[in-house]
């Protein structure tokens, strides 16, 4: 193909402004069906995207900042600036989100790298920053840790789950040979009809949280109300704060170990942090009688265990029943750990055993009743998707290696905006911002590793991103405005009345 005439373009990179002198063909073969059709040269595309002003290397440069040095907005123009380029802030976001789609792109275009693997273990969860809204829907392959796809779903009905898990299993070059996922009622029978015949296990992590609830709700009103009956620990290290005596300082420790006591959450669900709170109440009254045995106590710290003692007498009933419940979390934890290595039937029987012993306190009308009831209910639930991954070496128990990605993402949200919550953009953007968020390397990429393989791929994604941010903001519209959002809406609907 002959030069049929060339174009000069301007772009702004890391070096400086350069002018780029692009010399466009044409095919002059008349039966050729690029007849006449510009062609560009190929190098371009690896500089810059169609129409743009920037080159990738700032692209690069961007989103790196953003998703490896956690930097704000501000902080990444100011570097720019500094680098003697003149860009608005506006124009940052914009080349963010660029950098977003590119890699969502790149990671999406290196799936058939998957061949080698041969399969692929598939955990999918869901992400809803914002209640009432939509829920980024999130599927990974706990082998290679791959994020396969990231898409919001109005509903998370059965029709829209399988609906995803027919997209990612036609997109996969290898087959999907199990599934891990929590016990939502819609995906279950989701994952039955797109992948019939592929074992599917349910977080036990969720399972355990959902069957402990009694258990632990229980708990935590009991530590709330021994808790308010232990107060009156400030007056007293103010009384030792400015003294270097010995007995002070004695005084001073024994404060600072109830105040500790007091202070520590644990990790529920699956752990009891009011009776480890009652634990080391008990451990510090019995210290402190020792010493009042041998010697006697200083008058603060008698009143320390006055203090103590009457928190935990006027808690004692709440202990024992909650006591008894967590026992039996904690064997069902211990089974389900498996340190022994019990095949899928024999841990049933075990488990069933267990299942059995909570069976004789239904009839219970207190904290045991309910508890024994909740357990067994969740247990019937789970069941059949509870003991897969001890037949199958490559599925995992839970789904908190995916848990821990959103909890990634979300630390990085934090530390770059300041926000405690994930914002809504999570979900118009997450398709592609979670994306880069857990895919940008240590390295920054260069400007040929963005460049998009297939620009209309990459069109057609721009446009959907933006059809449903669009979407948001007539939301926006409407709380601002209704009346006025409304009447639009009026003026609109009776033009097609009045037309048809």
């Amino acid at each position: 193909m002959r030069i049929a005439y060339q174009n000069k373009r301007h772009l702004l990179t890391l070096q400086g402004r350069i002018a780029l002198i692009v010399p466009v063909r044409r095919c002059t073969n008349a039966e050729c069906k690029a007849y006449r059709k510009p062609v560009r040269p190929w190098e371009e595309g690896a500089l810059a995207l169609p129409l743009s002003e920037t080159g990738l290397d700032v692209v690069a440069f961007v989103g790196h900042s953003r998703y490896h040095q956690h930097k704000s907005l501000k902080q990444i123009h100011q570097d720019l600036q500094q680098r003697g380029l003149s860009l608005c802030e506006r124009s940052v976001c914009n080349l963010l989100h660029r950098y977003e789609e590119l890699l969502a792109l790149r990671v999406s275009a290196s799936l058939p790298q998957l061949k080698t693997q041969g399969r692929v273990v598939l955990a999918i969860d869901g992400l809803q920053p914002d209640k009432g809204h939509e829920v980024l829907w999130v599927l990974r392959d706990c082998l290679s840790g791959t994020i396969l796809m990231a898409k919001s779903l109005l509903s998370a009905a059965q029709e829209d789950l399988a609906t995803l898990l027919r997209e990612v299993k036609e997109a996969l070059p290898v087959p999907i040979c199990a599934v891990i996922s929590d016990g939502q009622n819609s995906l279950r029978p989701a994952v039955a009809s797109v992948l019939p015949g592929v074992p599917h296990q349910l977080c036990q992590y969720h399972y355990l949280r959902e069957a402990a609830r009694p258990v632990y709700e229980a708990d935590r009103q009991a530590k709330k109300e021994l808790k308010k009956r232990v107060r009156g620990i400030r007056p007293l290290e103010h009384a030792v704060r400015d003294s270097n005596e010995e007995e002070s300082q004695v005084v001073r420790g024994y404060c600072l170990a109830v105040r500790s006591a007091l202070t520590d959450d644990g990790q529920p669900p699956l752990e009891a942090p009011g009776l480890r709170l009652q634990e080391r109440l008990t451990a510090i009254s019995t210290s402190l009688s020792a010493i009042e045995k041998k010697g006697g106590l200083p008058r603060l710290l008698m009143r320390l265990k006055t203090l103590v003692d009457k928190g935990l007498e006027e808690t004692r009933a709440f202990w024992d029943p909650i006591r008894t419940g967590y026992a039996w979390v904690r064997r069902a934890t211990h089974l389900l750990n498996n340190k022994e290595e019990l095949d899928s039937l024999t841990l049933q029987d075990h488990y069933r055993h267990l299942l059995s012993e909570m069976n004789g306190f239904v009839a219970d009308e207190g904290l045991l009743g309910k508890a024994a009831t909740q357990f067994l209910k969740v247990s019937r639930s789970y069941w059949d998707c509870l003991f897969q991954c001890y037949s199958h070496a490559d599925l995992p128990r839970t789904n908190n290696a995916l848990e821990q990605q959103f909890g990634s993402y979300r630390h990085h949200e934090r530390r770059c905006s300041g926000r405690k919550v994930c914002s809504g953009m999570t979900v118009l953007r997450g398709s592609v911002r979670l994306v880069a968020a857990l895919s940008t390397p240590e390295h920054a990429l260069d400007a040929a590793d963005l460049r998009p393989r297939c620009l209309v791929k990459w069109r057609s994604l721009r446009q959907d991103l933006k059809s449903r941010h669009g979407e948001r903001c007539q939301q926006r519209r409407f709380r601002k405005d209704p009346q006025a959002y409304l009447s639009d809406l009026e003026q609109r609907l009776l033009k097609v009345v009045l037309l048809t």
